[in-house]
Formats: structure tokens, sequence, C-alpha cells
């Protein structure tokens, strides 16, 4: 079992309208400030914050500032022990 993780960097004005995944996802931010919503409060992620978005769960990004976001996506894989 482990985890895939993906860096995307989004640049300002980058927003994402109320979705949800099919997946338990983390974002974790590195440089920049992104605003996340969900469960109708909003919080600000900077450097070195992370956030749990349950799967199903809808929720909105959105980046703040005039600095780009990096975002690190992690998703826990699955394990398949049908042999």
């Amino acid at each position: 079992m482990g985890y895939s993780v993906n860096q995307y960097v989004y640049p300002p004005g980058t927003s994402f309208p109320e979705h949800s995944h099919g997946v338990d996802k983390i974002d974790g931010v590195l440089p920049g400030h992104f605003k996340m919503t969900l469960y109708g409060d909003s919080i600000i992620l900077q450097a070195g914050d992370m956030l749990v978005v349950p799967k199903g769960v809808e929720h909105s990004a959105e980046v703040i500032g005039n600095e780009s976001v990096v975002s690190l996506d992690v998703i826990k894989q699955e394990v398949n022990l049908n042999y």
C-alpha cells in the first residue's frame, strides 16, 4: 500500500469551482496561498499546510495573491490482493 503524489503549479487567478473526487485526498501547499472551501468554511493554506479532502465532499479552491501555488496532491493507493 502506498500513495501517489502529483505536483501542480497554479498561477495567480486560478480557481476551481465546487466539485468532488471519487477518492480521499490530501492537498498540501509548498509556496503560495490557496483558499479552499469545504463544509461551508474557508481556510487559506500556505507553505507547509495541508488539508484532507474526503471522497465525495464538495469543495472549491482559489489561488490568493500574486504568487503561484505549488500544490502536492496525495492519494492513497488501493491494494488488490487477488492473486
